[in-house]
């Protein structure tokens, strides 16, 4: 292929924020008439790359360049105005606000000094119409389902005739048919010039529609070229590396079924299955990981178990018996406990003591007469920080003074407290470091060694790869790959977790 001009270049890029650095030394092409995919795995720096393109970060060291001259971006306002737009991942919309208002915010139409509504209007509808939507533009966007308010935000972004557009996972609640459309709409701007970053954890999408690649890992770039030649194992190669995580060895005996599940199912609002007949078990010492992208039904399965979905179908079993109806506080008394994903929103109560939120889950094992023993609710607190290596002053001092990783050992505490038989972890290790992520492990497999059955979701491979006993993959809610933790290979995994898709002509 001819090679296209370079629009934007990042030389030297650091990006350090308070405990991580983010991007180590990154040099970065962004060329003009192409689709420049972007990969890598959770916290390997893409979105703080983008995020410095488009105004909203800037590079603690380094420099970027357009047209060859140096440039700086105190804001995305800025960067606006320099032809640069982003969708990002996280949707960026006013749900009580139209479609039309959504699309034209901060960017308004006037005459007369006043918004001109009809030509705004008028425009919403054509932007819809290129993205092959028939909607009603002046409807609230909160009547909109998920997928249809990330094709606004990309009308949003294809409203500022911007010459650098970046996706960040523009797919990942989009349908098979609004991918196909967002393609050739990608097309169509590959055609009039405008230069693509297209970020994926779906690797056959950028296979699909890159035209060059750039790897990133823990904030390094390790591979950049064309796409010619370049295959999933390559990507995969370039995004790992070699396995360098300090894993605990692996389970020397695993026990009977503690849990299973038979057809488990649940519903979509706007149609079709997030969980898709889904049956797996875990036994007693078992790590079983849960692999796949966004949107492939993984914690919506977890929450099925929890009983958070009273319309799931299925059938479920804990120690041979049948689990009950889904209630939350039923399944919790059974012996179901769940380490929710976002741990500062679902997990803790940040202005509460530590102790106070150990102990939330399981305040009946402290209560006599309908009085709390604070003594043996204390006694136990200082046990679980003692038995899970909680580093801290005091068990009275607000959790939100922890750091992430103990934090998360506090959510794990909580949990335990319930004396739980199956414990469900949602990305256990995120956003935490190193050297927190590795005590997370260690008390994980301690935990299985003690006799519980862990069910776990990642998105990280090594982890997956790493700690898991049997790993499960998942994709569009169905799984499609079961494999032995300790034979498995990376490339085998990231291929069944991809939806696959037809060629692009």
């Amino acid at each position: 292929m001819t090679e296209q001009s370079i629009a934007l270049s990042i030389r030297g890029g650091v990006k350090v924020y308070p405990g991580t650095v983010a991007l180590k030394g990154v040099d970065f092409d962004l060329r003009m008439g192409a689709v420049n995919v972007l990969v890598g795995e959770n916290g390997a720096g893409k979105s703080t790359l983008m995020k410095v393109i488009a105004g909203v970060e800037r590079l603690t060291e380094g420099r970027i360049e357009m047209d060859g001259a140096p440039v700086t971006f105190a804001s995305k306002d800025e960067a606006e105005r320099a032809g640069i737009g982003i969708v990002f991942q996280e949707l960026n919309l006013f749900p009580d606000l139209t479609i039309t208002e959504n699309i034209f915010i901060g960017r308004e139409r006037t005459h007369m000094g006043h918004i001109d509504r009809a030509a705004q209007s008028r425009i919403a509808r054509e932007l819809m119409e290129r993205l092959e939507q028939q909607i009603d533009v002046d409807q609230p966007l909160g009547n909109l389902r998920i997928g249809q308010q990330q094709i606004v935000e990309i009308a949003k972004a294809l409203n500022e005739d911007a010459r650098i557009l970046i996706l960040d996972e523009p797919t990942s609640a989009l349908s098979q048919t609004e991918v196909d459309v967002l393609f050739r709409v990608i097309g169509e701007l590959r055609r009039q010039g405008v230069g693509i970053v297209y970020i994926s954890h779906r690797l056959e999408e950028l296979i699909r529609i890159g035209d060059y690649i750039t790897v990133l890992r823990d904030g390094e770039i390790t591979g950049a070229q064309p796409m010619d030649g370049v295959d999933i194992p390559w990507i995969v190669t370039a995004m790992i590396g070699e396995t360098s995580k300090d894993f605990p060895p692996r389970a020397q005996t695993i026990g009977e079924d503690v849990f299973r599940a038979e057809d488990v199912t649940l519903p979509r609002e706007a149609g079709g299955l997030a969980v898709d007949h889904v049956s797996l078990s875990v036994k007693a010492g078992e790590i079983v990981g849960i692999y796949g992208l966004m949107g492939a039904g993984r914690s919506e399965f977890l929450e099925c178990i929890l009983g958070l979905h009273p319309h799931a179908g299925g059938e479920m079993w804990l120690d041979g018996e049948p689990i009950g109806p889904p209630d939350v506080s039923s399944r919790i008394d059974r012996g179901v406990a769940l380490i929710p994903e976002d741990r500062k929103r679902d997990g803790l109560v940040q202005i509460m003591a530590i102790r106070e939120n150990m102990t939330l889950s399981s305040l009946r094992r402290f209560t006599r007469y309908l009085h709390l023993s604070l003594s043996r609710e204390a006694e136990t607190a200082r046990d679980f920080v003692k038995r899970l290596g909680i580093k801290i002053a005091s068990p009275e001092h607000p959790v939100s003074s922890l750091s992430g990783g103990n934090q998360q050992k506090v959510v794990i505490s909580k949990a335990l407290m319930t004396s739980p038989k199956v414990l469900l972890m949602d990305e256990p290790s995120r956003g935490i470091d190193i050297g927190a992520k590795a005590e997370v492990f260690r008390t994980m497999r301690a935990l299985a060694e003690d006799g519980l059955a862990i069910l776990f979701v990642t998105s990280d491979l090594e982890e997956v790869t790493g700690l898991s006993d049997r790993i499960i993959v998942m994709a569009q809610g169905r799984i499609t790959g079961t494999f032995d933790g300790s034979t498995a290979s990376m490339a085998e995994i990231v291929e069944a977790a991809q939806v696959k898709k037809d060629k692009a002509a």
